[in-house]
């Protein structure tokens, strides 16, 4: 296990009616003036965003709103939020909504206080300073109400990129599972692919001897297996959508993933995806990982075989391990595709005729080295026979 460091303070709300005490947090982590920041229509009907209002006033606080976040968020929006806070002297940042608006909220809390293009956080630049942030979180999915990360998509060249720092990690987060009860089925599925998607990217790591987090990230896993399915089927089954956000926010506050190197790949090849065609995260991860797997195996077959065994429940072949290996990742897809996930190019939306192009956009471009990943270490050429695995 590596040397590391760990640091989570997100204060957590979790269960019924939590939203309605949201303006008593932002108080108590010290905002006065907020940005209400959230999606469509949907936050509206439902009387969310009421709610949340209205928690406000009760606290004497004031506030401006800011909603059309869209899935895979956009520079211009953040934009246009930062120019926002800057004018009506905004001291705190309020998300309402899924990883989408929780993204977009970070960036537009740290692009406040920056003097420069705030892109330049999603090309290295750590955030060290930013304005507090809190959620009311609607979908378990991104993780990102307990993360230090953000993902925007940059219009300008469509380029999808991540930006981390502890500054971004909110303040506090509301977690509420009815709020997921409305939610479509398709939804719901992404969020819950998504969730293991940030669990695999930890599992597989050239660390050695990191039995507890293995066994941490497999535990999740298991959870994911039996929950998932029925929070996708039973749409208002409080249970289980409280096991799948809760779920979200383990598998992405990095309590997974201390002290072992983490890969990211999938994550950097999807994202050429969904900048492009603007599918579904979750839906993106469901095709991309079962190819990006099956084209490392032989990495670590060992590793892939663990996973099949404790997870996926196969059989150890000890003299062939590739087969154990082979039918967890094929129990894998089978899981996506019980509940409704896309498993191929076609299905997602994708072209064949932009594999060249996605795959160089991951390895070079906006910036990059020419390379991704650190279980493997993916070229262009690699992250373009991994896109043909999709087919």
């Amino acid at each position: 296990m590596n040397n590391f460091t760990f640091y989570s303070p997100t204060y957590f709300i979790f269960g019924r009616d939590g939203e309605k005490n949201t303006g008593k947090y932002v108080k108590r982590f010290g905002g006065s003036r907020v940005l209400i920041h959230y999606g469509g229509s949907s936050a509206l009907r439902s009387g969310l965003i009421d709610r949340v209002k209205a928690s406000l006033e009760r606290e004497g606080l004031e506030y401006v709103l800011l909603g059309g976040v869209k899935p895979n968020p956009r520079s211009g929006l953040v934009y246009k939020g930062i120019e926002l806070c800057r004018r009506e002297k905004v001291d705190f940042v309020l998300a309402v909504g899924g990883g989408s608006a929780i993204d977009s909220s970070k960036a537009i809390a740290a692009g406040v206080l920056y003097d420069g293009d705030f892109w330049d956080f999603y090309q290295g630049r750590a955030v060290t300073e930013a304005l507090p942030i809190g959620t009311v979180l609607t979908i378990a999915a991104a993780g990102s109400e307990g993360s230090p990360d953000s993902v925007i998509t940059n219009e300008n060249g469509m380029f999808k990129r991540g930006g981390h720092g502890e500054a971004l990690r909110p303040a506090f987060s509301i977690l509420n599972p009815e709020l997921m009860g409305t939610l479509p089925k398709y939804q719901v599925a992404c969020g819950v692919t998504d969730i293991m998607a940030h669990l695999l990217e930890r599992y597989f790591t050239t660390t050695e001897e990191v039995e507890v987090t293995d066994r941490l990230i497999e535990g999740l896993l298991l959870a994911m297996l039996r929950e998932g399915p029925r929070a996708v089927n039973e749409p208002g089954n409080y249970e289980a959508a409280a096991n799948v956000m809760w779920a979200g926010t383990m598998a992405h506050n990095n309590s997974c993933g201390v002290g072992r190197t983490q890969d990211w790949a999938s994550h950097d090849i999807e994202h050429e995806l969904s900048a492009l065609y603007d599918c579904a995260h979750g839906a993106g991860l469901a095709v991309v990982f079962p190819a990006w797997m099956r084209y490392n195996m032989s990495r670590d077959i060992k590793r892939f075989a663990q996973l099949a065994v404790r997870v996926w429940g196969c059989q150890m072949d000890f003299a062939r391990p590739e087969n154990t290996a082979e039918a967890g990742i094929e129990a894998f897809r089978s899981f996506l595709k019980s509940i409704g996930m896309p498993t191929n190019f076609k299905e997602l939306g994708a072209k064949e005729e932009d594999i060249e192009k996605m795959a160089r956009t991951a390895c070079w471009g906006d910036g990059r080295s020419g390379t991704i990943g650190t279980f493997a270490e993916l070229g262009e050429k690699d992250v373009r026979e991994i896109y043909r695995l999709m087919l």
